[in-house]
């Protein structure tokens, strides 16, 4: 069997939060990895990922598309996992996730490279919310240039980086009482390293050509149990405050402002009065992770592993002492 070393593999975002796991799974099957990032001289912590040699990083900004036909020359397929949670300067949704996202499309299109991009459950070009309208535009765009490209949509994606568990657990540590926005909205919270599997073997080629895949972990949860099984792995015995959306989007005014866990935008209040599952027509097609042939690993199996820090003794804190 040929080796994979001979293969070139962009991965725009690598440096990231899932962009990580992903390279790592790239190098375990033997890819070469250019990662393409704003800052490469900070993204010297993937290299021990893969062999020497083996992982290399280049400067690249979606904003420019020069740098991103640069970035992924020689390349056989791109991955594209850039993205923003909150808007900032010119990282804009529109900027990032719709034109970025065609820029780098329309590059792999004129290299004849694969693509691999990965957007989110709820991209729609009719939602309230700006974040998953960017997203559906930057699908557009992909399908536009690249028809064959395999899209990846997950669900909240939860890991040991993470901005979504950490987040909460480093607010029940700073609050007595928590405001829970969109209590009832349901969640597949899915495993990082489960979705980076299945982007590396949408580059191994084993996704069907021109599908999207709908990611999601073995249950669906409320937001109100996720907040109770993070208190209980955490140990903290905190309540629940319900907040009307209303009310959380008046809040959110000002705490989008505000740093760290603490930020809350009015968009991410928007996009939380929507459910974020895998559809039934994802199910019945086969494009989701079962399909791929991957059993996902559950938030309580796994979020232990990683929320200990959280605890008032750490991971030397006995079970309810």
């Amino acid at each position: 069997m040929a080796s994979n070393l001979d293969t070139l593999v962009t991965v725009f975002g690598g440096s990231g939060f899932l962009g990580r796991s992903v390279v790592r799974a790239l190098c375990k099957r033997d890819y070469r990895v250019r990662v393409a990032v704003r800052r490469p001289e900070l993204a010297g912590f993937l290299q021990p990922l893969g062999r020497v040699g083996q992982v290399h990083a280049v400067q690249a900004n979606l904003r420019y598309p020069a740098s991103v036909e640069a970035a992924l020359r020689d390349s056989r397929t791109v991955i594209n996992l850039v993205g923003v949670l909150a808007e900032s300067g010119a990282q804009t949704f529109d900027a990032v996730q719709a034109k970025g996202a065609a820029a780098v499309a329309n590059a792999a299109a004129a290299a004849g490279a694969g693509l691999v991009h990965v957007s989110a459950i709820g991209a729609d070009e009719q939602s309230a919310s700006a974040y998953a309208r960017a997203k559906a535009a930057g699908e557009k765009a992909v399908r536009a240039a690249v028809p064959s490209a395999t899209i990846v949509r997950p669900s909240v994606i939860f890991g040991p980086d993470d901005q979504f568990t950490n987040r909460f657990a480093a607010l029940a540590r700073m609050l007595p009482v928590l405001p829970l926005v969109g209590g009832e909205t349901r969640m597949q919270p899915v495993y990082v390293n489960d979705v980076a599997t299945a982007i590396a073997d949408a580059v191994d080629g084993k996704a069907k050509a021109g599908a999207t895949y709908e990611l999601g972990g073995p249950e669906v949860l409320t937001m109100r149990q996720i907040w109770e099984l993070i208190l209980a792995i955490t140990d903290r015995e905190r309540m629940l405050v319900p907040l009307p959306f209303a009310l959380a989007r008046l809040k959110a005014a000002f705490l989008q402002f505000a740093p760290g866990p603490l930020k809350l935008t009015p968009d991410q209040v928007t996009l939380l009065q929507r459910d974020n599952v895998v559809s039934d027509e994802a199910k019945a097609a086969g494009l989701t992770l079962e399909g791929l042939g991957i059993t996902p690993d559950s938030l309580e199996a796994i979020a232990p592993q990683y929320l200990w820090r959280f605890r008032a003794a750490g991971q030397f804190q006995r079970k309810n002492a």
